[in-house]
């Protein structure tokens, strides 16, 4: 009997309820596709890398920018799609520029000056896209903060730098947001967003490249019916998602285009 292919949500295990509701659904696609899942500890500090270059994922997160550059052997799967406004039914996320919530900051313009956090440079919500959104505001590339500190890695980190104080702004994935109103909503009352990008391509959920196309077949079929069986639906609550979609090879390369350009033109005034 072939061995379980492993499963892990980390990018999304916004804490141990969330963790427990990304195992609950994988369990159910694993049940519902008969493809054997078997759900990995890869908690931070330990590097997303190397989760994304083992040759064993079923079903992993990755962030839609190195899997657009092609940085990693995965195959992509299914994109989740937010229940939230900002998606309006797609496979879409933005970043969240958020702040402490007795700030005295009430615009992104009353941050200039001051201290940004960012995640990590493979990052599209931590980096990329908070570095088009910054580079369209300044004029002509001047610096818009004083400092810039990172990589603090994660979503948890940069709530924790603001909070304590260590920045006075940072990027926030809307979707961990969301999930953050939903299972520590205490948390989440003591931040507040001040500006919000564009929104750009869910990351998605990637197999290994070893894995048969037929596998990664059932695991598609299965999560892209997933919003509309009744069986899924209060997993999918829980998650606050609508379902999840085919993810679009097309609209990855997209995000790797537009992150090239921005650092040809220089982020060094930003982050």
């Amino acid at each position: 009997m072939r061995p379980p292919l492993a499963a892990n949500a980390r990018m999304y295990a916004v804490n141990a309820a969330a963790s427990n509701a990304w195992a609950e659904l994988f369990g159910w696609v694993a049940q519902a596709s008969g493809v054997a899942l078997s759900v990995i500890d890869h908690a931070a500090p330990a590097p997303l890398e190397a989760l994304w270059r083992r040759g064993d994922l079923g079903l992993a997160f990755i962030c839609g920018l190195p899997l657009g550059r092609g940085d990693f052997p995965l195959r992509a799967v299914a994109a989740p799609v937010p229940a939230s406004p900002l998606g309006a039914g797609r496979p879409v996320y933005a970043t969240h520029f958020i702040v402490r919530g007795d700030s005295e900051i009430a615009t992104l313009a009353d941050s200039f000056g001051r201290r940004i956090g960012w995640t990590a440079e493979h990052s599209q919500s931590g980096f990329s896209a908070p570095a088009r959104h910054l580079r369209a505001l300044s004029q002509g590339g001047a610096r818009l903060y004083a400092e810039a500190v990172g990589p603090l890695q994660t979503p948890r980190r940069v709530i924790e730098a603001v909070l304590a104080g260590e920045i006075e702004i940072g990027p926030l994935d809307s979707y961990f947001h969301d999930l953050l109103l939903a299972h520590e909503p205490q948390t989440a009352a003591r931040l507040r967003i001040v500006a919000t990008t564009q929104p750009t391509p869910m990351p998605v959920l990637a197999a290994s490249g070893t894995v048969d196309v037929t596998t990664t077949g059932l695991l598609r079929r299965v999560l892209v019916a997933a919003g509309a069986t009744p069986a899924a639906a209060p997993l999918l609550a829980r998650l606050r998602l609508a379902g999840f979609a085919p993810a679009e090879p097309a609209a990855y390369r997209g995000l790797a285009e537009a992150d090239a350009a921005i650092r040809a033109v220089g982020v060094e005034a930003l982050f």
